[in-house]
């Protein structure tokens, strides 16, 4: 289970940031306002997952003193 979240949060950051970028490129293009509101969310509910499970990683696979 470790290996899976250690593969899927560089996964996730890829994601986030493939989205970001689409965003920046859909503003400087003066791209569909509702286009840069979806990548938005899309880039929030992606950060939000990442965090979940760099915390749950944390939380059942790191090492404690």
């Amino acid at each position: 289970m470790a290996d899976l979240i250690n593969f899927l949060i560089p996964v996730g950051l890829a994601a986030v940031a493939l989205v970001l970028l689409l965003g920046i490129w859909n503003m400087f293009r003066h791209g569909p306002a509702n286009r840069s509101q979806l990548l938005m969310r899309w880039r929030v509910g992606l950060q939000f997952l990442v965090i979940v499970l760099v915390m749950g990683g944390l939380y059942f696979f790191g090492t404690g003193h």
